[in-house]
C-alpha cells in the first residue's frame, strides 16, 4: 500500500492565538512538509486546488513543481484539480511539464470540486456541474492517449488534428478520479478503468464499501483491468492519543463549523469529534498504534492500494504538523507495510 499526505494548504486563524500566517510563510511551511514527507519514506504528497481566501493554492501544478525541485522520489499529485472549470489542454500541459521536472513523478487527481468558487470565476454554469466534468474528462484522456488530437464537445471549442505539448515522461500520465460518495461517479470511474480516490471524512467506513465494489464491478463489465483504489481521510498523529485529539480538535472544529455555516451543517461537538476517532469512525486522529490499527482495519474492508491523510484540517502549528508527518513515516508506515506484506 502506498501511504501519503494531502493538503488544501489552509490559511485560517490559529484557534488559540487568532493569528493568520502570511501566504509566503504558509508556502514555506508547505515545502518543508513535502521535503520531510519524502525524508521519512512516505510515497505520495497531494495538493488541492481552491479559489477562496482560506486555502492559498489555486494552481497545484505550480506548487508541485517547486516541490519537485526539492525532492527526488515522492510522487506528486493534485488533490484535486477541479477539471470541470478548467481547460483540459492546459491541465495536461501543466502536469506533463511537472512530470518532466520531477522525472516521472506527476499525477493528476481530477474531480468536480466540493467548493464551487471556480465555476463563476471562470464563467461556467453550475447547472452543468456533472456534464462539464464528464466532457472534460473525456478530452483529458484523449490528450494523454495521443500526441495529436481531434475532439469536439459542447462546452469547449473543438480541436482539429492538433498536437499538444510537451509530452510527459510517463506513458500514460496517471489520472485518478476523486469521488465524494456518489454511486454514479464510482461506476463511471470504473467503467473508464481509472483509479478512484474515495474521500471518507464522515460516518462509518463500512458505508462506503459498496462504492468500492461498484468501481471494481464497472471496470470488469467494461473489460478493464481492476483499477486501484485510494482512501483519503482526515487525521493527525501525535506521540500520545490525547495530545493528538487536543491539538486537532480546535482547528478542525473551527474550519468545519465555518463551512457548516455556508452549507447548513450543525456545529460539531467535542463528543462527536471523539466518536470519529474510534476504530469505526472516519478520522485518523491518535497515536501511531491507533492509526496503524485503523489503517489495517479499513484495508480489510476496501482492499485499497493507497491511503492518504489530510493533517491540515484548519491551522495546525507547524511543529505539530512536522511531528505528525514524522510519526506517519517512521512509526506508522513501516508497521503497515510489514503487516500487509504478511
Amino acid at each position: 500500500m502506498e501511504l501519503g499526505i494531502y493538503t488544501f494548504v489552509e490559511r485560517t486563524p490559529d484557534p488559540v492565538t487568532g493569528q493568520i500566517l502570511s501566504p509566503e510563510q504558509r508556502m514555506r511551511n508547505l515545502l518543508e512538509e513535502v521535503e520531510l514527507a519524502e525524508q521519512v519514506g512516505l510515497d505520495v504528497f497531494g495538493i488541492g486546488e481552491h479559489h477562496r481566501p482560506d486555502f492559498i493554492v489555486s494552481s497545484p501544478a505550480t506548487v508541485l513543481a517547486a516541490a519537485a525541485a526539492l525532492t527526488k522520489r515522492i510522487r506528486l499529485t493534485s488533490a484535486v484539480t477541479v477539471l470541470s472549470s478548467d481547460d483540459p489542454v492546459r491541465v495536461f500541459q501543466d502536469f506533463a511539464t511537472l512530470d518532466l521536472i520531477s522525472g516521472g513523478r506527476a499525477e493528476i487527481m481530477v474531480g468536480r470540486g466540493s467548493f464551487i468558487e471556480s465555476y463563476p470565476l471562470f464563467g461556467y454554469d453550475l447547472r452543468n456541474y456533472d456534464e462539464l466534468f464528464e466532457e472534460k474528462l473525456d478530452l483529458l484522456l484523449r490528450l494523454r492517449e495521443s500526441e495529436r488530437v481531434t475532439w469536439s464537445g459542447k462546452h469547449r471549442p473543438a480541436i482539429r488534428d492538433l498536437g499538444v505539448y510537451p509530452r510527459p515522461v510517463q506513458d500514460p500520465l496517471p489520472v485518478w478520479v476523486a469521488v465524494g460518495g456518489t454511486a454514479k461517479s464510482a461506476a463511471r470511474t470504473g467503467a473508464l478503468g481509472l483509479p478512484m480516490a474515495l474521500a471518507i471524512i464522515g460516518g462509518m467506513p463500512e458505508r462506503f464499501a459498496p462504492l468500492a465494489q461498484l468501481h471494481r464491478q464497472a471496470a470488469a463489465r467494461n473489460g478493464q483491468r481492476e483499477p486501484s483504489l485510494s482512501i483519503n481521510s482526515h487525521g493527525l498523529i501525535a506521540d500520545r492519543s490525547q495530545d493528538a485529539a487536543d491539538i486537532a480538535f480546535p482547528p478542525f472544529a473551527m474550519l468545519m463549523n465555518q463551512l457548516g455555516k455556508e452549507r447548513g451543517w450543525p456545529p460539531m461537538s467535542r463528543e462527536q469529534f471523539e466518536a470519529s476517532r474510534g476504530l469505526r469512525g472516519a478520522n485518523f486522529v491518535g497515536s501511531p498504534d491507533e492509526v496503524i490499527e485503523k489503517i489495517l482495519f479499513q484495508q480489510q474492508i476496501f482492499g485499497h492500494q493507497r491511503f492518504l491523510l489530510q493533517f491540515s484540517v484548519g491551522t495546525i502549528p507547524h511543529d505539530k504538523m512536522m511531528r505528525s508527518i514524522e510519526l506517519f513515516g517512521t512509526k506508522v508506515a513501516p508497521v503497515v507495510r510489514r503487516e500487509l506484506a504478511k
